[in-house]
């Protein structure tokens, strides 16, 4: 069985869009949003006196391991993650994987 990462990036309200299309230009089959709050929110307007948007979108997008890297850069680089303040992005390992039926058919292959 192939190994599998997920891929999450969380960035601002209204950017997730645009950075699953260019994943999904990268490889990814496809991708999950999630929308959330940032907790750091009242912290940062006490100390900077500057607004920050705690709407946040969390991006999952499921990847064989071997596939993930030019989905990851796509991310990266759709989102200006390098920038500080854009949002981040991190993997993760993802075992006991029950419900992507196209997975079958990677197995099928492999054997």
């Amino acid at each position: 069985m192939q190994e599998v990462l997920c891929i999450v990036a969380i960035v601002e309200r209204g950017k997730a869009d645009k950075i699953v299309e260019d994943a999904k230009k990268a490889g990814a089959k496809g991708a999950t949003i999630l929308y959330g709050r940032g907790t750091g929110e009242n912290e940062v307007q006490k100390f900077l006196t500057i607004q920050i948007e705690s709407s946040k979108e969390v991006i999952l997008i499921l990847s064989e391991k071997k596939k993930y890297k030019p989905i990851l850069r796509a991310v990266i680089e759709s989102g200006k993650l390098e920038k500080p303040g854009t949002g981040i992005v991190f993997t993760l390992p993802i075992f006991n994987l029950v419900g992507l039926h196209y997975r079958e058919e990677l197995k099928k292959n492999n054997e």
